[in-house]
């Protein structure tokens, strides 16, 4: 990655109080010590950011697995902290790297044995127990990843101090003094221990896991100026590895050490599995030709070097982008691609001059990158907005990968993590089963084509893209989980509303169980004074003064408590009608009608009868009805018969009733066979009734878990599994499983043919 690309600060701004500055420092070291940290806190911009963009991710997700509401929101809050407390916490962690700067060269006095035996004794903080132990493993799989780099970086400061080589905490840049400034600028947050532990295991993923680069940068900067510049860490071999190795290789090596002292460089270290990824899908490859008899992608001619091969992929790309429509752009085979690059760099030959031709490891990469293009296909719908983006992608991601050796061989690669962004932000919203188009989304990821296209192939170009739809991505994210909450919460509104109205119904019997009422007080009632009760209680709660008042006007209306003022019991009941949406004149008209109270205006007196009221009050709305303008939510399945004990739909409904938030299900249509995605954003454990959402937050279906525990049975319905791989991930898994599919059929194959012949 290039780091000067990447940074926004440069070495000598004018922030000159953030420079770390001690007094015994030389010019020379306060300078070198001054650039390397600018260098580093240009560097760590972009890995934190990413890091805390994470950590939002994984908080979200977290919530939308949450089995309860108030883990849910726990989650939800911690994740708004994070996002205002954001450049806070950077400022903070900037802080705390400088001051490990600041800190070189000077003697940090160790606790003896005396000091800890005076020091009194305290109960372990678990919380602080487990912060600790998850920063120490995260400290010892850094420094063992980067044991060599660190090496030379530790000697090369302390020349520039005067101390004894570095490490640690004393080293400015090592794993464990940025963890503990991580872990320090997160301290002042409120946020659960559980929380924190996710904060530091995205800094792990997202910036340590990264540092190699940091590391190379600053040691080639401060040997570029003269510091140890012939210092090299030795690899360390251990014994049961070397006496495996055959003895031909061992000698070899001795005389190899003998005539070249460079050759114990870490770059002649043994690779780990992860770098020679590419490696072993070429040789599966290689032996996938040999099986089909053929040795090599040439016959004859010339092998193109990496810059014509990259003047060919820009000519058949500007060829592609010129020619090709949006619909007619699709993916294309291995054979389609070699045979056009290999158009693109013999046109305009002389007749019977040497062609031009791929080199092996040339025609593996074109292969490879179609192969996997091939797999993610077959992941995405046919003929999809999702689809066609894909092909827009596949020349690009060529580039890159003729260009970087490492799109194969490292899994964080941003322009893996790019395509894999992109596939999958492209699949889940562009084809979705809504049938909606996000318009903002398909702009930016057409943005995002043209720029791929037009930029060469580099690192940063990727990062920077990586980094936009991440952006634009958590944007929508945020859209859907706002919109969900609010469909959530207004279902939330509607239980407590059917409660406090039961409450009321409940309350209301037990007094007609001695009153039996008529005409327009029991309408009154019934229609009216219910509603008035069960929002005084949704307000107020049942044991509340307010709530008890209410109940005391319903006594009197019925006759059961004396009456000492009417007027003042008019203008309860008056305001209680009002409270629930009743206009002032026919509260009034009500109240006074029903309590025989002489109108105070001539106009007021013949208003309406005690018929036409009573009317008027049952062709009123209730308390919590949907009016003739909004639309009516989708009339749920016909309930099903009562589930019998032990029958499937019991199962079924029990299993139901333990599932977390957020399990995504599948409704399919029984008249066209339409299959559309729905998740569970919750369901009541009093009434049972759920709701299901779209993946942008919208309302879907909301039915009871009976009738959805039904609808599972009868196959209408059907639970998506947990996915923990992406579309990525899945493809690149059938790409290697193809080869070694193919490894072990041909060489079968080649056996069976020379034994017969």
């Amino acid at each position: 990655m290039d780091v000067e690309q990447q940074g926004r600060r440069q070495p000598f701004a004018s922030d000159r109080g953030a420079r770390p500055d001690h007094a015994g420092w030389s010019p020379r070291a306060r300078r070198l010590i001054e650039e390397t940290h600018a260098l580093s806190a240009s560097w760590l911009e972009t890995p934190l950011r990413l890091c805390l963009g994470d950590a939002e991710q994984r908080l979200y997700a977290q919530a939308e697995r949450s089995r309860n509401h108030i883990e849910q929101q726990l989650c939800l809050f911690s994740r708004y902290v994070l996002q205002q407390q954001r450049d806070d916490l950077e400022r903070r962690f900037d802080d705390g790297v400088s001051q490990y700067f600041s800190r070189l060269g000077t003697v940090i006095p160790a606790e003896t044995e005396h000091d800890a035996l005076r020091r009194p004794l305290e109960l372990l903080d678990q919380t602080e127990h487990e912060q600790t132990a998850a920063l120490d493993k995260l400290v010892a799989r850094g420094e063992a990843r980067y044991a060599m780099a660190l090496f030379e970086l530790g000697y090369r400061f302390a020349v520039l101090v005067g101390e004894p080589p570095l490490e640690g905490e004393s080293l400015p840049l090592g794993p464990q003094a940025l963890a503990i400034a991580f872990r320090d600028a997160v301290a002042p947050m409120d946020l659960p221990v559980e929380h924190r532990l996710l904060l530091l295991q995205s800094f792990d993923t997202s910036v340590v896991l990264s540092l190699a680069t940091l590391y190379d940068t600053v040691n080639e900067h401060l040997r570029g100026d003269g510091i140890l510049p012939q210092l090299r860490a030795f690899p360390i071999v251990p014994r049961s590895q070397v006496e495996r190795q055959p003895r031909t290789a061992n000698t070899e090596a001795t005389s190899n050490v003998g005539q070249h002292p460079a050759a114990t460089s870490p770059a002649s270290a043994p690779r780990s599995d992860n770098i020679a990824v590419l490696d072993n899908l070429r040789e599966m490859l290689a032996q996938h030709r040999a099986g089909q008899g053929a040795l090599n992608y040439h016959s004859g001619g010339r092998a193109a070097t990496s810059e014509e091969l990259q003047l060919a992929l820009d000519a058949l790309q500007l060829h592609v982008s010129d020619v090709a429509t949006q619909a007619q752009r699709e993916l294309r085979s291995a054979q389609a691609l070699r045979d056009e690059l290999l158009t693109q760099l013999n046109t305009g030959k002389p007749a019977g001059s040497a062609q031009t031709h791929l080199s092996d490891e040339q025609g593996d990469t074109v292969e490879l990158v179609a192969m996997l293009f091939e797999q993610l296909g077959h992941q995405m719908q046919r003929n999809s907005n999702a689809h066609s983006l894909l092909g827009d992608l596949q020349l690009p991601l060529l580039r890159m990968a003729v260009a970087d050796q490492g799109f194969f061989n490292q899994q964080e690669h941003p322009a893996r993590k790019l395509l894999s962004m992109v596939a999958e932000a492209a699949n889940d919203w562009l084809d979705g089963p809504e049938g909606d188009v996000d318009r903002s989304l398909t702009a930016k990821l057409n943005q995002l084509v043209d720029r791929a296209r037009r930029e060469p192939p580099s690192t940063g170009l990727y990062t920077s893209l990586l980094a936009d739809i991440e952006h634009h991505l958590g944007l929508l994210n945020r859209k859907a989980q706002i919109a969900e909450r609010r469909q959530v919460e207004a279902m939330q509104g509607r239980e407590r509303l059917e409660q406090a109205r039961h409450r009321a119904t409940e309350l209301m019997t037990q007094r007609f169980a001695t009153c039996n009422p008529r005409g327009l007080l029991r309408t009154l009632l019934e229609r009216a004074w219910s509603d008035v009760l069960a929002l005084t209680l949704l307000r107020h709660g049942e044991d509340s003064e307010a709530f008890t008042s209410r109940l005391r006007v319903t006594d009197q209306l019925l006759g059961q408590e004396p009456v000492s003022d009417r007027h003042l019991l008019q203008a309860e009941v008056e305001s209680g009608l009002q409270q629930i949406g009743m206009h002032t004149e026919e509260a009034v008209q009500v109240a006074q009608r029903l309590l025989g109270i002489q109108a105070q205006t001539p106009a007021a007196t013949d208003a309406a009868t005690t018929t036409e009221l009573a009317l008027k009050l049952k062709q009123r709305q209730r308390l919590g009805e949907h009016g003739s303008t909004e639309p009516a939510p989708a009339a749920p399945p016909p309930a099903p018969p009562p589930l019998a004990p032990e029958s499937p739909e019991q199962r079924i409904y029990h299993r139901l009733r333990q599932l977390p938030f957020g399990t995504w299900f599948e409704f399919i249509d029984p008249a066209n066979g339409r299959v559309t995605q729905r998740k569970l954003a919750w369901y009541s454990p009093v009434n049972d009734h759920s709701l299901f959402v779209t993946r942008r937050g919208l309302r879907g279906d909301e039915v009871t878990l009976a009738q959805l525990a039904h609808e599972i049975a009868c196959g209408r319905v059907r639970e998506m599994p947990p996915v923990r791989e992406g579309l990525f991930d899945r493809a690149w898994q059938a790409l290697t499983n193809q080869l070694r599919q193919l490894t072990r059929v041909h060489p079968a194959h080649s056996r069976n043919g020379a034994s017969s012949s």
